[in-house]
């Protein structure tokens, strides 16, 4: 066989262009002209083919050259319940090929309280797991050795504590504390501007997150000892150039922090230590600039503001959890494919790929995911990872004009952001911009929505369609015991009746002690771990040292500029109040230790704007507080947010606060991820209306409101 001969076998399109060829042979007049073209064109396509091929092949031949990357971390965010049920489910998934932990806390280890106290009523095991002591932390990694493993903890004001109680656990285990590796979020100021689980004022909470680069620096050099995390700035409504900033100006806080704390030859290693969370969301192309961004400008940080000349230093290490603000209750499978393509915003890059990736499950608008829906997110990083080529290649996008125009851009409205809050004095004393800029930013977005600018599939378009075959029996979600608590206060009462009294005195003094002399708090609370002091004891210590701190809510009492579509509602708000008399007061609260507060937000934001007096104090009240409260402003109307599943308990105690309080005829509303049996409980209790992610309409709940307010209801003259 002739060299050409091999090469037209072996050429993709050659067979089917000798077909064509033998036909033609055949014909004679028009037809054969028809086949001679068709002849034609099917060789000039069999050239074009074997031209590919051959570059295709050379392709194959330089990657078969070089091994292809290792992939991200595969993680999944997850807990819940108790330590023994969250650790058999981490054991499961790494089973499944998990390649990381990624452990989620419930609210109360989160916010420094033990699960018996009276703000942790109705929290306990819900969007977490519940450590309060040593003990739990050592079920919690029953027969997962931690020496080998790679741990992040999504955990901020008690990280100093939880990174304690971790060291603990592994000497336990005779683990060589040198070789940890994993990652405590330790990132107080997304705290402030959108997470709300923080504790102290800023000053000392930076003090405490140095402590920790600091421990780690000399105690465990390959632990990550502080995450910088935009993830939930974009929860909140941020714009790519603000959740640059924003991040980037938290990072240069830190550094700030660090730098006078170690010796200058030592500064660049923890400078390289200080790792990311990301937020990824559904644009996935300006997502992809927004990382590609990232690097150049963490790059340009170090180098030009820090001094550190090793490229090494230098990298933009970050991990990712993709967009949990965009999946909708609405057709939930549909976030299936918005999950997907948000992953592929942050690996598709080699030069900004993620070097881990955990990924919400289809219906977490609806709940708490099940095993099954966990394990779902777990195969699409597998599959991504490990069947496709994106591996095998270099960056898919260098040099691409468009990508490199967006990136640009981007920085640039990153870098004057980043001079606006210099000039505030860095991110501490700019928290309260940021915070406004924030809450600004989320009415606009949720305004774009409403006006079906921004288009979501299912809830703005496309309304229409089948019910979803997953939602099955248990209402496609995973429902946590009531009794959970109860067994859990129990466990926590017995630890405290077991442990020697005098060594927690002891070791609780020299934690006090530490910290009012300014010195690093991680030893100690190292030996308090051990000692069996609580969460609650060591939150308690750092609330008595260091006092506690109220967040800013970024909601100004003076009314907006975003007043369009809003004319009818004005009026209606004007109608009513002169039937009241005064102006229609709507007191919004916050129960519970909930710290999500952008939809409260949104919702006092929308009803100042309509023109009612509004009261809303911010996250982290007790139902008797929040009654307390609308004695005072004798409110027409009282809504409650609650996102963390505790509204059953929470808006039970309330409801029972409101009529021995003399307030039953007071209509209470509430807000959150509230699944359809609850919702029909809560309006037993009295409830007048309940609204779920479903219920993006902020205009129609404004007039609900009204409707509720009226004292002479239109629909009843």
């Amino acid at each position: 066989m002739s060299q050409v001969q091999k090469e037209r076998v072996s050429t993709p399109g050659a067979e089917a262009s000798d077909r064509v060829t033998d036909r033609a042979a055949e014909r004679t007049g028009p037809e054969a002209g028809k086949a001679d073209r068709e002849s034609g064109r099917a060789d000039r396509q069999a050239d074009r083919d074997s031209g590919n091929a051959d570059r295709q092949a050379d392709r194959d031949s330089g990657n078969a050259d070089r091994q292809a990357d290792r992939p991200w971390l595969i993680r999944t965010y997850a807990g819940h319940s108790t330590a023994a049920a969250s650790n058999a489910l981490y054991r499961a998934n790494l089973a499944k090929g998990q390649t990381g932990l990624s452990v989620a806390f419930d609210l109360p280890t989160q916010t420094g309280y033990d699960s018996d106290h009276i703000l942790a009523r109705g929290e306990v095991g819900k969007v977490g797991v519940p450590v309060s002591h040593l003990g739990d932390m050592r079920a919690l990694f029953d027969q997962i050795p931690l020496e080998q493993m790679n741990t992040s903890m999504t955990i901020n004001a008690t990280a100093p504590w939880l990174l304690a109680l971790y060291i603990a656990v592994a000497e336990e285990q005779g683990a060589d504390v040198s070789k940890l590796q994993g990652t405590v979020q330790n990132d107080l100021i997304k705290e402030y501007l959108s997470r709300g689980t923080y504790i102290c004022p800023p000053k000392p909470s930076l003090g405490m997150i140095g402590d920790v680069a600091e421990y780690c620096l000399h105690n465990v050099p390959k632990w990550n000892p502080m995450n910088v995390c935009s993830y939930h700035l974009q929860e909140a409504g941020a714009t790519p150039e603000q959740e640059l900033a924003f991040a980037l100006a938290t990072a240069v806080a830190v550094l700030d922090e660090l730098k006078p704390r170690v010796a200058e030859e030592d500064f660049p290693a923890m400078a390289g230590r200080i790792s990311f969370f990301v937020n990824a969301g559904i644009r996935f192309v300006t997502e992809i600039c927004k990382m590609r961004a990232f690097v150049d400008l963490w790059d340009e940080i170090l180098r030009d503001r820090y001094g550190v000349e090793d490229a090494k230093f230098r990298r933009f290490r970050y991990g990712v959890q993709v967009n949990s603000l965009g999946l909708t209750e609405q057709q939930p499978e549909n976030n299936v494919y918005r999950i997907l393509i948000e992953m592929l915003a942050v690996t598709l890059s080699k030069k900004a790929r993620a070097r881990a990736v955990q990924l919400p499950a289809w219906n977490e608008a609806l709940g708490l995911p099940r095993p099954w829906d966990q394990q779902w997110s777990m195969r699409m990083q597998q599959i991504l990872a490990y069947e496709t080529d994106l591996l095998e290649f270099d960056d898919l996008f260098d040099g691409n004009p468009a990508v490199d125009a967006k990136v640009e851009a981007l920085k640039e409205g990153a870098r004057h952001e980043l001079e606006v809050l210099d000039g505030m004095g860095g991110a501490i004393g700019a928290i309260d911009y940021m915070k406004s800029r924030l809450v600004e930013s989320n009415a606009a977005r949720l305004s774009r929505i409403e006006a079906g600018e921004t288009v979501v599939v299912g809830v703005n378009r496309y309304q229409q369609g089948e019910p979803s075959p997953l939602m099955t029996g248990d209402g496609g979600i995973m429902v946590v015991d009531p009794a959970v608590e109860a067994e859990q206060i129990g466990r926590l009462e017995e630890w405290r009746a077991a442990r020697d009294a005098g060594a927690v005195e002891a070791a609780l003094a020299g934690l006090r002690k530490a910290a009012q002399e300014g010195r690093n708090i991680m030893p100690a609370s190292i030996e308090a771990a051990k000692a069996g002091v609580t969460t609650g004891e060591w939150a308690a210590e750092m609330r008595v040292v260091h006092g506690e701190y109220r967040g800013p809510t970024g909601v100004s009492a003076n009314r907006s500029n975003m007043t369009k579509g809003l004319e009818d509602l004005r009026d209606m708000v004007d109608a009513v109040s002169d039937r009241l008399g005064r102006r229609l007061n709507f007191l919004i609260g916050k129960p519970g230790l909930d710290g999500h507060s952008n939809g409260a937000e949104q919702i006092a934001v929308r009803a100042r704007d309509c023109g009612m007096d509004i009261r809303y104090e911010g996250i982290r009240l007790t139902p008797e507080e929040i009654v307390a409260a609308a004695q005072e402003e004798q409110s027409h109307v009282v809504g409650l947010s609650i996102l963390s599943g505790s509204h059953i308990p929470l808006v039970e105690d309330l409801m029972a606060r409101m009529r021995d309080a003399g307030l039953g005829d007071v209509p209470v509303v509430v807000g959150g991820i509230i699944p359809e049996e609850d919702a029909r409980r809560l309006r037993e209790m009295g409830v007048a209306r309940v609204y779920t992610p479903k219920d993006f309409e902020l205009n129609t709940i404004m007039a609900d409101v009204v409707t509720l307010a009226d004292p002479k209801p239109v629909a009843a003259e």
